[in-house]
């Protein structure tokens, strides 16, 4: 697998902890639940269900501005930016599962 694939899945797997670890705050957690969710809404309009995880790879490079926008037609709550990048990495580990070849 590439290296930058690899590094990415990485970050992706923090995120999805560290989200775990908001759970404490139940609406918190809410919140960034639906902000997860819109990235992933937008991950299924841009690469379908049959991708691989280099092509996952390749839309996390660019995730930083449609990621955002994705975010933003959601109506977040205030400071949601500060937050941005675990959503981001949280949706595209629980995207990464489904890619044609991902393990574990």
């Amino acid at each position: 697998m590439d290296a930058g694939v690899e590094h990415a899945r990485q970050e992706w797997r923090q995120s999805a902890r560290r989200l775990e670890e908001d759970a404490r705050d139940p609406t918190h957690l809410e919140q960034l639940l639906d902000q997860v969710e819109a990235v992933t809404a937008e991950l299924r309009r841009r690469l379908g269900e049959t991708f691989t995880l280099a092509e996952l790879g390749r839309a996390y490079a660019t995730a930083d501005v449609w990621s955002r926008e994705a975010v933003d037609e959601t109506g977040p709550p205030p400071g949601w930016t500060s937050t941005l990048a675990l959503v981001q990495g949280a949706a595209f580990h629980a995207y990464a599962r489904g890619a044609i070849d991902y393990s574990p």
